[in-house]
């Protein structure tokens, strides 16, 4: 029976998603808006030629989708399948209903019509989220993060092993700090509620274009070292990790997207990267009207699995 009940669970999910994604398609057809339904994953290459960008799905599609665009394009997020709290608390003693968090969402399919209404009238302006930059041996890396940057061995119980040091604008470094822990990890002002806030970190304010690092369980550290170990990078400020072990990996914003390194690899960190315009921390109006029809493109639903909609 808990099998069954798992299963009728998640055979509910797809259905719920695809329903998702047709109303939200339905929306934009009412409103004759053009627009192009992609997979995330059948898209790779940079985003232009579009007045914005929708996607339907969690904060993992939108982040996926944020790292094709750059500052002159909004992002809205619709969250097709919100947690539900009251079905969470039912079955927790079975299993964990936990659906989508939509941190950085904007709507629910429930308001994805009042919410790009708002947009089509200019009264929703997006928030410009701060992002990082990261380069590899002074190559850019091809995309910024919008969460957070780990750099870790790519086995969880192997030892990171690695030195650090901040470079300040006047050219002035910080002292040499060196690690054997599980890795480093930095955070933008929307990332520092997630992972970040879960390993003990502080939430930021979400205007702030400085980043957050914390060094994830240091082996045996110094005394002195400890306050250089979790803090703050400045805007103007960028990180130079050097990296010691035979193999490591960049992750950006999570699992899917990640380089490789090796010993004796620099990874540099900053904030310097374009910002996202992110619909979901809209506070202020737009001061002018968007003309004609509103191109869109990348609805960005989940690659199909299952019972997932093909479209």
């Amino acid at each position: 029976m808990l099998a069954e009940g798992i299963l009728n669970h998640l055979d509910d999910r797809c259905r719920v998603h695809n329903e998702g994604i047709t109303f939200c398609q339905d929306v934009l057809r009412r409103k004759n808006l053009d627009f192009e339904p992609l997979f995330r994953n059948n898209i790779s290459q940079p985003i232009h030629g579009v007045d914005l960008v929708v996607t339907v799905g969690g904060d993992g599609t939108l982040l996926q989708a944020s790292h094709l665009l750059d500052n002159s394009i909004p992002i809205l997020g619709v969250n097709s399948d919100p947690t539900q709290p009251q079905e969470v608390d039912e079955v927790c003693d079975e299993f964990d209903a936990t659906r989508s968090t939509g941190y950085l969402c904007a709507a629910t399919v429930a308001n994805f019509e009042q919410i790009l209404e708002e947009v089509l009238e200019g009264k929703n302006k997006p928030w410009e989220l701060a992002r990082i930059s990261a380069k590899l041996n002074d190559k850019p890396l091809p995309a910024f993060a919008l969460n957070d940057v780990l750099i870790s061995h790519p086995c969880p119980a192997t030892v990171s092993r690695f030195s650090f040091r901040v470079k300040h604008d006047d050219q002035k470094w910080s002292s040499l700090v060196n690690c054997r822990s599980s890795g480093l990890r930095i955070c933008t002002a929307a990332g520092s509620t997630a992972a970040m806030l879960s390993a003990g970190g502080f939430t930021m304010p979400i205007s702030s274009s400085d980043l957050q690092f914390m060094v994830r369980e240091p082996i045996s550290p110094k005394a002195v070292d400890f306050p250089l170990l979790h803090g703050l990078l400045k805007s103007n400020q960028s990180m130079h990790i050097s990296w010691y072990g035979k193999e490591g990996t960049i992750y950006i914003d999570g699992s899917h997207l990640f380089f490789p390194i090796r010993h004796g690899d620099i990874v540099e960190i900053s904030a310097n990267a374009p910002h996202l315009k992110d619909i979901s921390y809209s506070k202020q109006t737009f001061t002018k009207q968007i003309g004609g029809y509103l191109q869109l493109t990348a609805m960005w639903p989940k690659k199909p699995n299952g019972n997932h909609q093909n479209i």
